[in-house]
Formats: structure tokens, sequence, C-alpha cells
């Protein structure tokens, strides 16, 4: 059994490696408007602690967002696709940015 497994199996939250980092880009996605590179974050986000046991903190507002926006999951997926088949988001960002894990 992976050590997540483990700790949803005996109830202890997991402090997320990328926790530190997340936090800040979701303060400011929380602070900001909904535009492509803010979507693009929260999807991205949504998709990491997906079942991450823990860090219920980033999963409460990545909850808040989505509920400010108007928009549920599979919106927000759907709208990133197309700004991901439209543009580079995160250009002059580095736009390898690969960081789903």
């Amino acid at each position: 059994m992976a050590a997540s497994e483990q700790a949803l199996v005996e109830g202890k939250d997991q402090q997320h490696p990328q926790w530190s980092s997340d936090r800040q880009v979701l303060n400011a996605i929380l602070e900001g408007q909904p535009t492509d590179y803010h979507l693009a974050e929260l999807a991205r986000l949504r998709i990491r602690y997906r079942g991450f046991p823990g860090a219920r903190d980033i999963l409460a507002d990545l909850d808040q967002a989505l509920s400010r926006w108007q928009l549920s999951e599979a919106e927000l997926f759907a709208k990133t696709r197309q700004i991901h088949q439209l543009a580079q988001v995160y250009q002059g960002r580095g736009s390898r940015r690969d960081d789903w894990s």
C-alpha cells in the first residue's frame, strides 16, 4: 500500500511538498479575476490535490475559487482545454511548465 493510501486509511493528513508555492499561487487566484493564466493554474492545482490526504486549506480554497467564478470542475477543465489549444498560457514563465505532481 502506498504511503498516501496508508495515510487515508489511518486518517492522517500529509503536508504536500509543493504546499508553500501552491499557497502563493492560490492566494493570487483568489484575489484576482478568472484570467486564462488563473484558470489554467486553478485546473492544475485541482488535478494536483485531487485525492491528496491533507492540504485541506488548499482544497477548500480551490472550491471557493470555482464557486466565486461560478464554474464546475468540468466547466473549468473544458475552458482550460480550449485555452491550451489556442495559446501558450505559461509563455514567458518557462513554457515547459509540466508541474502536475
